[in-house]
């Protein structure tokens, strides 16, 4: 069996272990496009803040690790094309210019995404930065070591927009946030969302909504940028406006994709091509509360179904229970946490819902150093049953959300988990937890 794998970051090295595991005389070759394998990409925020000031922490397992398996790694190795049909593929060596043919029993696809690059004025400054990748990370903390870079404009108000004025924040730089639509953090309801930009604008961020960048300024390097509602120095733009499936190398070979160009797999990781696979941020998943296949660029996702691929490619036939659209960021002094469905979603799916919003503390007042969380919960009308729930504060808001993900995938209702015995002491929470108070606070 030979099987070789494109990517070679989460889903891909994750399904590449678990075949070497499986099966140590399987042939596994791994071509990856950037210069690393196997990091955590969501650590790079932290990495250009100096949280963590050695890139080399983020490196899950070296080449060197991967290849003591048995498994063939090649670096900045670039796939042109697959041809399914002679289940052959087009490499090419990004650092030589060669062009090989190699060829496969099985495929998977874990390419991940790649950064949307708007298409305006100014992109070729100097000073422009993405943050997707671990070479993206090194560039970027090199050009803010530069004392002259101290108004920082980042583009994007999502989950890696935030996270990176964090770091600017961090790093003691004036920092702008141009976000197109109405609020940030468009995956959590307006009442959370709300939460973060009075947090960020608590430490001097200047946060503009509802506006869009239409051109970068300068000759050779940022000099400033130009929305339709101004112009605003700066000396260093970051754009985070959203990543799109890396998936443009297979758009002719007849495998299925969603209208953004993710994969589309069924359960057990198969592509609508026999012998096809793909995880991962080039993928779509199943989630489990909606039933219905989402896009969820999300690693904690990659991981699990990069990991199932792995074993399904040597012919097991696991199927993924599905995601739950879990997911958690720190902004500044608080964290908040998200899983299940949002309202929006609720809305979308006609479903016949409720919620509720209380703010309760995440220990008693007789303890020192009580801090309040505020919780949304989506619920089923008639049944109660939990469809989804966010939260925020300064601490315990995301170890709670997990408790609601625990519940939501085993289907509880607001009566069963508010009457659940959780662990109650003065130092960690009420006897009345603010996971109780949320779901018997459900009428």
């Amino acid at each position: 069996m030979k099987v070789i794998i494109i990517g070679g970051v989460a889903a891909g090295m994750s399904a590449a272990s678990k075949i070497k595991r499986m099966d140590s005389r399987a042939e596994v070759i791994v071509y990856e496009k950037g210069s690393y394998l196997s990091y955590g990409a969501c650590g790079l925020p932290y990495f250009v803040s100096n949280v963590n000031d050695d890139w080399k922490k983020m490196i899950a397992r070296t080449k060197e690790e991967f290849e003591k398996t048995g498994m063939k790694t090649f670096l900045q190795h670039e796939v042109l094309k697959v041809i399914p049909y002679k289940k052959e593929i087009l490499v090419r060596d990004l650092e030589k210019g060669d062009i090989k043919i190699d060829t496969y029993d099985k495929l998977m696809v874990a390419t991940g995404a790649n950064p949307i690059v708007p298409k305006m004025k100014g992109m070729h400054l100097t000073n422009v930065h993405f943050l997707k990748t671990l070479e993206d990370g090194i560039r970027l903390k090199e050009s803010l070591q530069n004392p002259s870079i101290q108004n920082v404009v980042v583009v994007g108000g999502g989950y890696i927009g935030i996270e990176v004025v964090e770091a600017m924040i961090e790093l003691g730089k004036k920092v702008r946030c141009i976000e197109a639509a109405s609020g940030i953090l468009a995956s959590f309801d307006r009442e959370l969302a709300k939460i973060a930009e009075e947090e960020l604008e608590k430490y001097g961020v200047l946060l503009h909504t509802g506006e869009m960048v239409e051109e970068i300024l300068g000759v050779q390097q940022v000099e400033g940028i130009k929305t339709n509602k101004g112009t605003y120095q700066a000396d260093l733009v970051i754009v985070a406006i959203g990543v799109r499936p890396a998936t443009g190398f297979i758009k002719d070979t007849g495998i299925h994709l969603g209208s953004n160009g993710a994969i589309i797999v069924d359960r057990e990781m198969r592509s609508s091509i026999p012998d096809i696979y793909a995880a991962g941020d080039c993928a779509q998943v199943y989630h489990q509360g909606m039933e219905e296949n989402v896009y969820l660029a999300l690693g904690t996702v990659a991981n699990k179904c990069g990991r199932l691929a792995g074993g399904n490619l040597l012919g097991r036939h696991d199927k993924f229970i599905g995601a739950l659209s879990s997911a958690a960021i720190k902004v500044l002094d608080i964290e908040l946490g998200r899983t299940g469905m949002s309202e929006q979603d609720a809305k979308r799916l006609q479903l016949d819902y409720k919620t509720v919003i209380i703010t309760a503390y995440d220990h008693p007042a007789y303890y020192p150093n009580p801090t309040p969380i505020t919780i949304k919960l989506l619920y089923e009308k008639n049944t109660k049953r939990i469809l989804g729930a966010q939260a925020a504060g300064a601490k315990g808001a995301v170890a709670r959300i997990n408790m609601f993900a625990i519940a939501i995938h085993n289907k509880m209702t607001t009566e069963e988990l508010g009457m659940a015995d959780l662990c109650y002491a003065p130092p960690f929470s009420g006897v009345w937890d603010a996971v109780h108070i949320a779901c018997n606070a459900a009428k």
